[in-house]
């Protein structure tokens, strides 16, 4: 009732024991106000969270969500796609209010989820990504490691700053495409560059998701924001983009026979990814390579030479 006297108010205590990487509700706040700052970047674009598994056993299905002040509990709305909506409270704000999961915020990786009206759903676009970025480094939604990160700006804007995204399926290759302009993203910008170890993985927002991260040019400005990315899968048949591979090369075991170790990403899956590189023929360009999809069997299924 309006007007309710404070008497009349009933007392409300929250009590929650917030683990050391609940998300900030205020720092969510602010990557929401960033999202409306840089909102050019994807003009028609709407802006939701995303939860995604962090480890084998997180079950993501019937998850719950709210924000837990000191006073507050507000319950947040989590839709099947295990997407959502931060309401904006100033009560929370004020009182520094978490935002909680149900499982355990370790077994979670979080992200922010742009999307422009338009986009095909196997497709992503550039400017998309570029604001997706900058809110969730300003959200701090990056598990474990973000005091590695100074700022939006230093992550999103520049080449080492190694922001992660998750495609929908494992991927076996990334292609941009800016009008006549294309080209197929490096072996080293997938699979979290390739250079997971078991050590570090546990580290890494890509835990279980290794087959389906990769890293877009962000900071790269000759891609126009509306450059669209464009998703191979692992378990899709060969494209028209794709190598054939010679009868004699088609097993891990013969593969290695002929041209020897190669750089080998294995996954929880069964899959390999192995890399072969040549030197490019102008000192300022990148090596060719060649990369070679192995199922669970030994047995090559696709492959493809990238060259500058």
């Amino acid at each position: 009732m309006a007007g309710a006297t404070a008497q009349q108010a009933p007392s409300v205590t929250v009590s929650a024991t917030r683990d050391p990487v609940d998300k900030s509700y205020r720092n969510m706040l602010a990557g929401m106000d960033l999202f409306e700052r840089h909102h050019a970047l994807a003009p028609q674009a709407t802006l939701r969270f995303l939860l995604l598994p962090r480890l084998p056993t997180t079950q993501l299905d019937g998850i719950t969500l709210r924000v837990a002040g000191d006073t507050v509990s507000l319950p947040v709305p989590v839709a099947p796609d295990h997407s959502f909506i931060l309401p904006r409270n100033p009560d929370a704000a004020r009182e520094d209010a978490a935002l909680i999961a149900s499982r355990k915020t370790s077994t979670l990786t979080w992200r922010a989820d742009v999307r422009s009206p338009g986009v095909p759903a196997d497709k992503r676009r550039l400017g998309d990504l570029r604001l997706e970025c900058l809110v969730g480094v300003e959200a701090g939604l990056l598990s474990n490691n973000t005091q590695w990160f100074t700022s939006p700006e230093r992550v999103c804007g520049t080449p080492d700053g190694n922001y992660l995204f998750f495609a929908e399926r494992p991927v076996f290759a990334v292609t941009l495409q800016d009008g006549e302009r294309r080209a197929t993203l490096p072996f080293n910008a997938l699979y979290a560059g390739g250079t997971q170890t078991p050590a570090t993985l546990p580290y890494c927002d890509c835990q279980v998701l290794l087959d389906r991260s990769y890293y877009a040019p962000l900071w790269d400005r000759s891609w126009s924001d509306d450059t669209l990315l464009s998703f191979d899968d692992m378990d899709g048949p060969p494209g028209p983009d794709d190598t054939s591979i010679n009868a004699g090369y088609v097993s891990t075991t013969q593969m290695l026979s002929r041209l020897g170790p190669a750089q080998v990403v294995s996954f929880d899956s069964g899959y390999q990814m192995w890399r072969y590189t040549y030197p490019a023929i102008r000192k300022s360009e990148q090596p060719a390579e060649f990369t070679i999809l192995f199922g669970p069997d030994g047995m090559a299924r696709k492959a493809r030479l990238r060259e500058p």
